[in-house]
């Protein structure tokens, strides 16, 4: 069975400025989403899921519209902050989405078998898809996942900070994943400001999720019961969220199933700020000089 890719592509981000998932970054209006989607065909995937939000539906399918459904199957499904279990309301005044954790429960109708999910904004490289691909086609485990993962230094931005789920390892299973937040460069060195109003010094070799992951379709289960769980605690409040290294991390710790962490050489880019897209170009540039991609992906 083929895997299936699921991309994340709902909620457009503020420091960026604008719906950046369809910001052109290469020769011929390619986007970064292009280059993870011609990736994943080559490597072997089947179907591309879209998790959007209905209004961005128009610009974004306008945008993509007969631009690689030929070459894979595409389907759509809708995040919206109101899309919640029965016994649940958005509390008053709350606008902030209830993030990745959420946007992956909206695809549990249309995704019945392994799959991989990515951000929409995040460049992962060739090799990555097909460690990926032949991870899932191999598989043959409902209790075991897979997290491809890089490098701290190689996923930050000079122009800001940035998220980052921070992983531990024995023997090639994830013992441990650690949301971090405002990691940011400074005085040539990683800090990470906490809860606890302190900032920390990362190492910048530390090994970090990217949101790329490895699933068997059983995740959708464990997902319902662990997103219940946390709106009945934190359902009520503005900004609380609920992210999929959480709920790898919870299912980890509770001798759930077992995750492999595949390390790659692939490169990783993305476009965090505004000011990372030329990079991002010139990265793109150099792939196409090197043969790794033609330069229009799409005929």
């Amino acid at each position: 069975m083929k895997p299936t890719l699921l991309i994340l592509a709902a909620w457009m981000g503020s420091r960026y400025g604008w719906l950046k998932q369809i910001d052109p970054i290469g020769p011929n209006n390619e986007v970064i989403i292009d280059y993870s989607i011609y990736d994943a065909i080559r490597a072997g995937f089947g179907k591309v899921v879209f998790v959007i939000r209905k209004d961005i539906e128009k610009d974004f399918k306008d945008f993509f519209w007969s631009r690689f459904e030929k070459y894979i199957k595409v389907e759509y499904v809708y995040q919206e902050l109101t899309i919640l279990p029965s016994g649940f309301s958005v509390p008053e005044g709350r606008v902030k989405p209830w993030w990745t954790g959420h946007a992956m429960l909206m695809a549990k109708d249309v995704v019945k078998e392994p799959f991989a999910m990515i951000n929409a904004d995040d460049f992962y490289g060739k090799e990555s898809f097909e460690a990926m691909s032949d991870f899932l086609m191999k598989n043959t485990s409902d209790s075991l996942y897979s997290l491809i993962w890089y490098q701290l230094k190689n996923t930050v931005s000079p122009y800001g900070s940035v998220n980052r789920g921070v992983c531990s390892s024995t023997d090639w299973n994830l013992v441990n994943i650690e949301e971090k937040r405002n990691i940011q460069t400074m005085d040539w060195t990683l800090w990470y400001y906490d809860e606890d109003k302190i900032w920390h010094i990362l190492d910048e070799n530390t090994i970090v999720s990217m949101n790329f992951f490895g699933f068997m379709p059983n995740v959708f289960d464990y997902l319902e019961q662990w997103f219940l769980d946390f709106l009945q605690h934190h359902g009520t409040e503005q900004t609380s969220e609920y992210y999929i290294p959480q709920l790898v991390d919870d299912l980890i710790k509770t001798n759930t199933i077992v995750t492999k962490v595949i390390p790659n050489e692939a490169s990783w880019f993305g476009v965090t700020y505004k000011e990372d897209k030329p990079e991002v170009v010139a990265s793109i540039q150099k792939l196409i000089s090197s043969w790794v991609y033609p330069e229009k992906l799409w005929n």
